[in-house]
């Protein structure tokens, strides 16, 4: 099966079960080995306790795309590319978000980003356009241990749970597909693709677990508590309170969680 047929083979039974690798339980936290793949794999981790400016914009895109938003997305898009966002970035923020937000909001969001970017230009403005992958995406059994790899580092360990007994194939494809395919392309660092998971989730009502598992998440690959704290922020000033709000106590939840297990 080429890669074209397997990607849309594994949509229609990624979309409703995404969050579900991240909601469970991990077997076993992240050893001292693989804390150190991930330190020396391009993700960046936090230093501070504010994102940056181009950090910033990230979430406010993806809010705007889960819910349609065009206008706001005009706006978005705009000033992610003020603050430093190439179009490449621009571009897999959009193509990630398919698996959380559907095709068609996918789709409709690289349109508008194209609309943003032809009118710039028409302005005199030239937008840095990025780059694509470093290396090749693996493909057969290679992808499904990068997959795998990757699908501990976010959760903190080898996830199990009776539905991957139940069937075993929904968790192939999200190792093969969401933590393989994309997450190992690396023109976009693993802080942003949870910046846009987790403004693309606090957008949308009802998906308050995958929330939660990714405000966990963003923390394992870097972020720190202040910095969610001005995320939230962030998305109510951008014009989206309710999805500052459903953050807010996504963290909130985090927080009372993890008291909790001391």
């Amino acid at each position: 099966m080429n890669n074209t047929a397997r990607t849309n083979r594994m949509f229609y039974v990624l979309v409703g079960v995404l969050g579900l690798a991240l909601m469970l339980s991990p077997a076993r936290a992240t050893n001292s080995s693989e804390q150190q793949n991930m330190s020396s794999s391009p993700r960046p981790t936090a230093t501070t306790d504010t994102i940056s400016a181009k950090q910033q914009t990230i979430a406010p895109i993806a809010a705007a795309m889960a819910t349609g938003d065009m206008a706001r997305l005009n706006a978005a898009l705009n000033q992610g590319l003020d603050a430093g966002l190439t179009i490449s970035e621009a571009k897999e923020i959009l193509v990630q978000l398919y698996a959380y937000t559907g095709f068609p909001r996918s789709l409709n969001a690289l349109g508008e980003l194209k609309t943003v970017v032809d009118a710039r230009q028409r302005h005199g403005i030239h937008d840095e356009p990025g780059r694509g992958p470093s290396h090749p995406v693996p493909t057969g059994e290679a992808l499904l241990v990068a997959g795998a790899a990757n699908q501990s580092r976010i959760s903190g360990g080898p996830v199990k749970s009776p539905v991957f007994d139940f069937a075993p194939v929904i968790n192939q494809f999200l190792q093969a597909h969401l933590f393989g395919d994309i997450f190992e392309r690396d023109n976009l660092d693993w802080i942003s693709r949870e910046l846009a998971t987790i403004g693309a989730l606090a957008a949308m009502s009802g998906v308050e677990p995958q929330l939660r598992s990714h405000v966990a998440a963003s923390i394992r690959v870097g972020l720190t508590v202040p910095q969610l704290r001005q995320l939230a922020q962030v998305l109510a000033t951008h014009g989206d309170a309710n999805a500052g709000e459903r953050l807010s106590q996504a963290l909130d939840r985090y927080l009372s969680d993890s008291a909790g297990k001391k």
